[in-house]
């Protein structure tokens, strides 16, 4: 956090020194003059303007109290939008009001840092009364997803939620409400969201063959409708978007911080690198004001609220969003107010607001308009609408505008409109120019917030979980295909086994045939039919004879004649 400049701030509605003597007012500019004079602690917009004069003791200021009235900061480009709400905000941080802004171009940053005296800057604040001094206001530097120059400032999933993130892929009411149910179904099932990856882990499983029979069970979900979003995450993801979604969540309370001096701090979001995608920046920004909402206690009417916070671009979140989408920011806006928090929306015309929002807001700053084309002619013509009654022709005057110059309408401590005003702004105390990055980096990486945001976190949630999910039913798949295979093994040698006892039954019947025991009934009747021959006479006769015929032949005994 950069203390730049860190003389206490004297406070915001001390009297000025003015340079020149009373002027005698005419009882209009007097009825305005009267409508800004109050007691109660405020901060100074600037001095009222009469026949392109100011009149320095004509104090246009806005009560501490009704900043949480809401307000909205509008003007052509370069007509000096920037540099109001960097006085805004240095001053509400005086008066010990913590402040968030978002910094699209960089230029904000030096609010960081004390102002540099010149001499058409002198002359300016001079005329118009200032005691300009340089000042620099307490300020925490974010990055969103740390791309950029400060503390990482990340949301999960799960907070940033299906409505905020179908407003950032550009999704139709069809489209959102599926995105809705998928949530639903990860709550349902345990699945932690905290990045993109875990969301898309989910649509990739839901419409994945694994999952077809899951994604039947969510109503009203198609295949088709699943697809279309999950392709929205991937070119969402290729943007470069994975970096602002996870953890370390950031807690908004750590906006709502003082310094030991009795400062608000100024948290300042740079965001140079999300010009090109500026949907996300403000959707980004709609949920802090969101996840305030849903933190802080109710606290009613106070003497100064707990933070004001400046929109830039409004414009942004409110293009294309859905009727669902924008009743939410309106409920949010008119219901914060009692949680202490104030909004301003700066944008180019309050046409860039919805009219549910617009009649919420109590403070009007509005910087030249030009009407070059018929577009801006409207647009002029419905601006004067929303100012109540003044003695300006507001169309020409709107256009007279000088640079740094405004048509002012506030809520005065009793809540009721105060007289509109020709308003020359004062100028801002601290730096007006950006402070480049090299000088931010050293304060930026000294924050106590850098121990607790610096490092991201990627603990359990819905894409390991559905991993182990997946390797497990591929396990569980592998082991029933091996029970399976050793059950047909086991069959197959069951049918092998059964063939070749078979084959082995008839083996045996054809050993069984050709066996000793079938030999020795061969015998048998062999030896009967011997038995049969030599049992005969002329068997007997012949063995008599041969057997003598043979003795006498071995002895050598001749035969007898």
């Amino acid at each position: 956090m950069s203390d730049a400049g860190a003389d206490a701030a004297s406070p915001a509605s001390a009297p000025v020194e003015t340079v020149s003597a009373p002027v005698e007012l005419s009882p209009e500019v007097q009825a305005i003059v009267t409508g800004y004079t109050f007691a109660e602690p405020s901060i100074e917009l600037g001095v009222l303007m009469e026949n392109d004069a100011p009149i320095p003791q004509a104090v246009v200021r806005i009560p501490l109290g009704m900043l949480n009235r809401h307000g909205l900061v509008a003007g052509a480009t370069g007509t000096g939008k920037t540099k109001t709400l960097q006085l805004m905000a240095e001053q509400i941080s005086a008066a010990g009001v913590p402040v968030f802004a978002a910094d699209i171009k960089g230029d904000l940053s030096g609010i960081a840092a004390p102002g540099q005296p010149s001499e058409k800057l002198l002359a300016r604040t001079q005329k118009i009364g200032q005691d300009w001094q340089p000042q620099a206001a307490p300020v925490e530097f974010y990055a969103l997803g740390g791309q950029g120059v400060g503390v990482p400032l990340r949301a999960t999933m799960t907070s940033f939620g299906p409505s905020l993130l179908a407003k950032v892929l550009d999704l139709n009411a069809v489209q959102e409400s599926s995105l809705g149910l998928v949530f639903h179904y990860a709550d349902a099932q345990g699945l932690p969201l905290l990045d993109l990856s875990d969301l898309r882990a989910v649509l990739q499983h839901l419409t994945s063959d694994e999952g077809k029979a899951e994604l039947k069970t969510i109503g009203g979900l198609s295949a088709a409708t699943a697809g279309v979003i999950l392709r929205s995450l991937i070119t969402f993801s290729d943007q470069g978007a994975e970096a602002f979604f996870g953890e370390p969540e950031f807690d908004t309370r750590d906006l709502l911080r003082t310094t030991a001096d009795g400062r608000g701090v100024v948290s300042l979001l740079e965001l140079p690198n999300l010009q090109d995608r500026p949907a996300l920046f403000s959707t980004f920004l709609m949920w802090l004001l969101a996840d305030l909402f849903h933190d802080l206690p109710e606290v009613g009417d106070i003497d100064k609220p707990k933070l004001v916070f400046f929109f830039d671009e409004a414009h942004l979140l409110f293009n294309g969003a859905s009727k669902a989408f924008l009743d939410a920011i309106a409920q949010t806006v008119r219901l914060i107010r009692s949680k202490g928090v104030g909004i301003f929306f700066v944008t180019q015309t309050p046409k860039d607001v919805p009219d549910a929002v617009l009649a919420q807001l109590g403070s009007r700053v509005q910087h030249q308009l030009r009407a070059h084309t018929p577009n801006d002619a409207k647009a002029l013509k419905q601006t004067v609408l929303t100012f109540p009654k003044s003695h300006y022709d507001l169309a020409e005057t709107l256009q007279q505008l000088g640079t740094g110059e405004a048509i002012v309408t506030v809520m005065d401590p009793d809540g009721a409109p105060t007289p509109v005003a020709w308003t020359r702004m004062r100028a801002p105390q601290s730096l007006m120019a950006a402070i480049p990055e090299e000088s931010l980096r050293p304060g930026v990486a000294q924050s106590a917030l850098m121990g607790k945001y610096g490092q991201a976190i990627d603990r359990d949630s819905a894409r390991e979980m559905l991993a182990r999910k997946l390797e497990e039913g591929a396990a569980a798949a592998e082991r029933e295909r091996q029970a399976a295979e050793a059950a047909k093994q086991a069959e197959q040698q069951a049918k092998e086994q059964a063939k070749a006892d078979e084959a082995a039954r008839r083996e045996a019947d054809r050993a069984a045939r050709t066996s000793p025991a079938g030999s020795s009934r061969s015998r048998k009747q062999d030896k009967s039919v011997f038995e049969q021959v030599t049992s005969s006479g002329a068997f007997k006769d012949f063995a008599r004879t041969a057997g003598r015929e043979i003795v006498r032949s071995i002895f050598g005994i001749a035969r007898r004649r």
